[in-house]
């Protein structure tokens, strides 16, 4: 991914709520399920790292790009922004 693609993909998550929260539990098969159905849907989404989560989110972040198949576009305290692209039909277009 480029700058400016990520650059254009921060530009859109900023509009958005996190769906899903990151709670005591951190990382479980659960949050990653629901992570994956909702990437799936949306391709791009946001989530929250809720205060009772001790963990780092930058490697939450990681663990939950890794396990989804999908990227990071950015970590910015307590909340995630993950991208996948959509194979069958992709919503969102980046600029080359």
């Amino acid at each position: 991914m480029t700058s400016k693609q990520r650059a254009y993909l921060k530009s859109l998550a900023m509009n958005i709520d996190p769906i899903i929260n990151v709670g005591k539990g951190s990382v479980t098969p659960e949050l990653i399920k629901a992570v994956d159905e909702a990437i799936e849907k949306r391709e791009l989404i946001k989530l929250g790292v809720l205060k009772n989560c001790f963990d780092d989110p930058k490697e939450i972040a990681d663990t939950i790009a890794g396990r989804t198949k999908s990227s990071v576009v950015q970590v910015i305290g307590k909340k995630i922004v993950l991208y996948r692209p959509n194979k069958k039909d992709p919503k969102i277009v980046l600029p080359k």
